[in-house]
């Protein structure tokens, strides 16, 4: 199974479907909408071509109809690619995919915080400082999670 962004909706027709009625010229790339993430009227903004759209006033955004399917509906990416009709049997079979602890993004935060302690412990050592026990214990924890978040992602 793989994505194939070519079977994804045209933006208008998804947009519109959705109950959307896309407003500005007949020419305009962009075209001014009511913002679901918010319940703001007039305050999104639609690529017609790409199908981008971002809300001027929440802030809420994405680069096409997927990342809308996704962030709307909170589907992760393979759901709403399916649902879009964009997700095709390419022959190969799916691989077995374990659940992971936490989101990717949640992921990447722990792990720039976890890099972040081992960076200060490793600039008390190059400064020729010895760490206490409890830094050094903190600094295990450090190497654990890390450790698990690269089983889980790797």
């Amino acid at each position: 199974m793989s994505f194939d962004r070519n079977r994804l909706p045209d933006p208008i027709t998804y947009f519109e479907e959705l109950g959307h009625r896309l407003k500005g010229p007949r020419r305009a790339k962009w075209k001014t909408t009511n913002c679901t993430f918010h319940g703001g009227s007039d305050s999104m903004r639609v690529n017609t071509a790409t199908g981008a759209w971002v809300c001027m006033s929440c802030g809420a955004k994405g680069g096409d109809v997927l990342a809308y399917e996704m962030q709307g509906a909170n589907l992760d990416f393979i759901t709403a690619a399916k649902l879009l009709g964009a997700w095709v049997d390419d022959g190969k079979p799916e691989p077995d995919r374990k659940p992971t602890a936490l989101p990717p993004r949640a992921a990447l935060q722990v792990l720039g915080f976890e890099a972040t302690v081992c960076a200060v412990a490793a600039a008390t050592i190059a400064a020729g400082r010895r760490l206490t026990s409890a830094d050094f214990d903190r600094l295990k924890v450090c190497a654990a999670r890390i450790t698990r978040l690269v089983e889980d992602f790797a």
